[in-house]
Parts: C-alpha cells; structure tokens; sequence
C-alpha cells in the first residue's frame, strides 16, 4: 500500500514548520497538525520537508493520497468531537 502526498499539503507542512497526522474526524479524514491530535505508534510515517506526516493505520486502509482538501480549519476542529478542545490539545 502507497499513499501518496499532493504537492500542495507539501508545501503546507513545509511552510507550517511542524508535523501534521491523517485522522478520522466528523466529515471523513482530516489533516491537522499534530498539535490538534497527536501521533500514535501505529501511524505510518511520511517524511516531509524535515517533518513528518502520520497517517492513522485505520484511515490508511481507506485512502491512496493525501489531499488539502483534508485540512480542516479551526471552525472544523472545533466543531468534531473527535479532537480534544482547545485548552486540552497539545501545544
């Protein structure tokens, strides 16, 4: 199993400076930072410019890319009850 990264959320991690993970959230698979929802032991790993990008083994079996159209914006994170709320998230 490949999965592969468009340019575009490359280009994302890159310019964000920090690690992003692949997750099941409210609306399907969602791109966040790791600051949002931490990584797991059993993430596949993707480096990425100095970075990585985990990708949840639960969502890998469903998806062959990563697109932007999975990052979700903050109105998004707040609203799924898949992610901790703000005060509890890792900073």
């Amino acid at each position: 199993m490949e999965i592969t990264v468009e340019p575009e959320v490359e280009q994302l991690i890159k310019d964000a400076g920090c690690d992003y993970r692949v997750c099941t959230a409210c609306l399907g698979p969602a791109l966040v930072p790791t600051s949002v929802k931490g990584p797991k032991e059993s993430d596949i790993r993707i480096e990425v410019g100095g970075h990585t990008l985990y990708i949840s083994r639960y969502v890998a079996r469903y998806i062959s890319r990563v697109t932007i159209d999975m990052v979700y914006d903050d109105d998004e994170i707040d609203a799924c009850p898949a992610f901790p709320p703000r005060g509890y998230r890792n900073q």
